[in-house]
């Protein structure tokens, strides 16, 4: 009775332990095991201590037959034979007297070792039903303890929401930072870009300079040597004689290919100054 009123109240508290933790669950179920252990344990005496009234029964019970047994023996061998002869009615009355009186005194003795008996076994008796009061008393325990740690789970379990709400708050809160931020990366990134892009161009700018510089110093040094064969040849041209028709023709002509050449020149010193 009492393991299956403790089954009955273990399968009634299942219910509180959907809303435990998983610590809370496991120390309630090492004490439902320690008790269930107890609780076995106190079975296998009692059931050992039965067992031995059991056999400690049968021991007395073939004590008594084996005293009845004797004691019809005994009667029989007593009574009977002195009935049979010729003067035993007045013997086996006697006999039959003094039987009787051992019988009572036996019965007696039986009685008063079977009140003591009897008074042991109501000493054992409120022994086992204080036993059962404290299980009692010790599962009603158990009832409360874990009614209060529904509550607290109650309470814990408000306080997981706040937090968790909490939480998620600052989880949006930390998308919509890490949405502003990387779209600043981007704009870094861009911004990274264009300058590497410019620092290119920059650069490319610089070298297309200082060609063009080196492009006219060149120029600039041709212009100054045409320029000084072109003072060299007015100089010549001041200084002319007349001289023969061919001697003029190819002087023409040289001075046609000169003239040529120094307009050339001067072209591309011209280009070469709006460059």
């Amino acid at each position: 009775q009492t393991r299956g009123r403790y089954k009955s109240k273990l399968y009634s508290a299942t219910d509180c332990f959907l809303g435990l933790t998983m610590e809370q669950k496991c120390e309630l179920a090492e004490r439902a095991l320690m008790e269930m252990k107890d609780e076995t344990q106190r079975m296998k005496e009692d059931s050992e201590q039965t067992l031995q009234n059991l056999e400690a029964v049968l021991e007395e019970a073939d004590v008594w037959w084996a005293d009845v047994k004797k004691a019809i023996g005994d009667f029989e061998e007593d009574l009977i034979s002195t009935i049979s002869s010729k003067k035993g009615n007045i013997i086996a009355s006697e006999k039959l007297l003094r039987y009787l009186e051992g019988k009572n005194r036996q019965r007696d003795l039986l009685r008063e070792k079977l009140h003591a008996k009897n008074y042991v076994l109501m000493g054992y008796k409120k022994k086992l039903q204080q036993q059962l009061r404290q299980d009692w008393m010790g599962e009603t325990i158990c009832e409360v303890r874990l009614q209060q740690l529904h509550i607290r789970n109650a309470q814990c379990q408000e306080k997981t929401d706040l937090k968790n709400q909490e939480l998620l708050q600052l989880k949006l809160t930390l998308g919509k930072m890490v949405k502003v931020l990387n779209l600043y990366k981007r704009k870094l990134h861009d911004a990274m870009e264009m300058s590497k892009s410019l620092m290119k161009d920059v650069s490319h700018r610089k070298e297309l300079l200082e060609e063009i510089e080196r492009e006219a110093a060149h120029v600039e040094e041709q212009r100054a040597e045409a320029e000084s064969v072109n003072r060299q040849l007015r100089k010549q041209l001041s200084d002319y004689r007349v001289p023969s028709v061919l001697s003029y023709v190819r002087k023409i002509m040289a001075v046609s290919d000169l003239e040529k050449s120094l307009k050339a020149w001067e072209t591309k010193v011209a280009v070469a100054k709006v460059s």
